[in-house]
């Protein structure tokens, strides 16, 4: 695929996408999960933990409230912005953190700060074998951003990839960027979901916990279905309401920002 028609014409063809599912990946997507992970088209519910109650049976103890949390924030910038840009991504794609690092930084830095994009990641974690930490990031990621704390350990997550790629001590670089007590909201949260990282490496889930993160991450990759996304990284751009046709594969900084210009200059 392609980022545009226009952007073909005018500025030549892209770079093909490395992490591009074949056919039969579509057909996967409504399989049950294999042992390598979960399949595509799984859909596990949330269920609300139930409240923690104190350990003391004096009268003066008093039940330990639930931490209440609402649905994650992976949005960066101003979401009135006249673009917005919607990334589906896998944590473990090469083409992925190619795309992070080196065209998604600049624009972060320029047009997301000052209120010209509003970008927005969704978790596309593929059903490739190789790709065997995708699901546990993206449950990190996402438990990050039901805190308020997405900017920091998406970066982590991008930059540090080849890293927690080697040993699956994605907790080790979300500990990184984290403060101790932020990280032990996040934990609490992965805790019941983790089942690629190893047993060792992950933190202990609290008794009778359940996992609130997959339902998240079924709901991003549904949306991406619907485009449909066929390779990582695919993104949809929308232009003062104006959806363009999604576009996939690295794009270089130079030419993402001569077409986000030419759609503010329209």
């Amino acid at each position: 695929m392609t980022l545009f028609p226009r952007l073909r014409s005018g500025l030549g063809a892209f770079i093909p996408a490395m992490c591009t599912l074949a056919l039969v990946a579509a057909i996967a997507w409504l399989a049950p999960r294999n042992a390598a992970g979960h399949a595509q088209g799984q859909t596990q519910a949330a269920t609300p933990a139930k409240a923690i109650s104190g350990g003391s049976a004096k009268k003066s103890a008093k039940p330990v409230a639930e931490e209440k949390l609402g649905p994650p924030n992976k949005g960066l910038g101003n979401p009135s912005a006249p673009i917005v840009m919607e990334v589906f991504s896998d944590y473990m794609c090469p083409q992925c953190r190619n795309f992070y690092m080196n065209s998604l930084t600049y624009m972060m830095q320029d047009y997301v700060t000052l209120g010209k994009v509003y970008l927005v990641h969704r978790d596309f974690p593929l059903p490739i074998a190789q790709h065997k930490y995708n699901w546990d990031a993206a449950r990190w990621g996402t438990a990050a951003a039901r805190i308020g704390k997405f900017e920091e350990v998406d970066r982590a997550l991008y930059v540090n990839e080849p890293a927690w790629e080697a040993d699956g001590d994605i907790q080790r670089i979300v500990a990184s960027v984290l403060s101790p007590a932020d990280l032990k909201r996040v934990q609490k949260q992965v805790a019941p979901c983790l089942n690629q990282t190893p047993a060792n490496l992950r933190p202990t889930a609290p008794a009778g916990s359940s996992c609130s993160l997959d339902a998240f991450i079924n709901q991003d990759m549904a949306l991406g279905k619907a485009v449909p996304v066929q390779a990582t990284p695919t993104y949809v751009i929308t232009n003062k309401g104006n959806r363009i046709p999604a576009g996939s594969g690295y794009v270089s900084w130079p030419i993402m920002k001569q077409f986000l210009d030419s759609l503010a200059s329209q």
